[in-house]
């Protein structure tokens, strides 16, 4: 197999979820994500006994766990160094959870930084009860469009070229695919767009540290921007992505996954040759067999 690539520094983004949830977190995407998932829960009327949430930075996502009905046991696990409030001290990309031993596992905003994610999902796959089911939020390719864009023009202009800055995050189909991949039933991804504007860029940089979403990539450039090319930076974001009011747009591109540990009780696909109905038929076209020409 090969070996999973450290994209992130994972002790680096410990080190500033850390130093966010400890200093003023800037928590309004995970409240957010929070309300979605009670939302997204409310639709199922089945109970879950043994809940856990995952890495949220906070405890948005167990106190939804915790208000539902049915839920006897719900553990919020985190690195201890991210928040020494959690009730449990876990990696995301190591769970000390048994096989079988989960009905619900949640997880919030806390994904897109892990390295080798598709390990995460098939360790959260293991650790559900047959039927159990994984719902989890995280961030997506369109997050920060708008600061990648300006901070890659002002590095090519001020310094002749460009580092990582803004970590590459996933594509929602990679991420159905990743699911199936995993082994989760009935897999479901959607997405959410949400849109937050600022009276000045500085105002969105200062808020990516109080969420502790500040650059910790592994590539990154080891010296700070240099001051001419982040004031370049941020002219051509007030310029580029400014509304008629002034105010510039940041983009969060929310992806929610879901998917079910597998059990013979939920619905199965057909077997090949099975079908009771042509699809000609159903799209009312001329079949033809293989090798046989239009018109023929």
């Amino acid at each position: 197999m090969p070996e999973t690539v450290e994209l992130f520094d994972r002790k680096l983004v410990r080190t500033r979820l850390q130093r966010a949830t400890r200093g003023g977190f800037a928590d309004f995407l995970l409240q957010r994500a929070a309300e979605d998932l009670d939302e997204r829960l409310g639709a199922i009327t089945r109970p879950f006994a043994a809940a856990l949430d995952l890495g949220t930075a906070t405890d948005a996502a167990v106190t939804v766990l915790r208000r539902r009905a049915g839920t006897s046991l719900a553990i919020w696990a985190a690195p201890a160094d991210v928040s020494p409030r959690a009730s449990l001290v876990a990696d995301e990309e190591r769970l000390p959870f048994a096989d079988r031993s989960l009905n619900l596992v949640t997880s919030l905003l806390a994904l897109q930084s892990v390295n080798d994610l598709p390990g995460t999902l098939i360790q959260i796959r293991r650790a559900l009860k047959p039927d159990g089911l994984f719902i989890g939020c995280l961030l997506g390719g369109a997050t920060l469009t708008e600061l990648r864009q300006a901070l890659v023009q002002a590095e090519s202009e001020r310094d002749g070229g460009v580092s990582p800055r803004v970590a590459p995050f996933a594509d929602v189909r990679d991420l159905g695919g990743l699911l199936q991949r995993a082994g989760f039933a009935l897999p479901v991804t959607d997405v959410e767009a949400a849109t937050v504007r600022y009276g000045h860029p500085l105002s969105l940089l200062a808020d990516l540290r109080a969420m502790g979403l500040t650059n910790a990539l592994q590539a990154r450039r080891r010296t700070p921007l240099r001051r001419a090319t982040l004031l370049r930076a941020l002219d051509i974001y007030a310029t580029a992505f400014a509304d008629p009011d002034g105010r510039v747009r940041a983009s969060f591109e929310m992806i929610w996954l879901s998917g079910w540990g597998p059990h013979e009780s939920q619905q199965q696909p057909l077997r090949p040759g099975s079908a009771k109905a042509r699809l000609a038929d159903a799209l009312n076209t001329i079949e033809r067999k293989a090798g046989d020409k239009a018109g023929n």
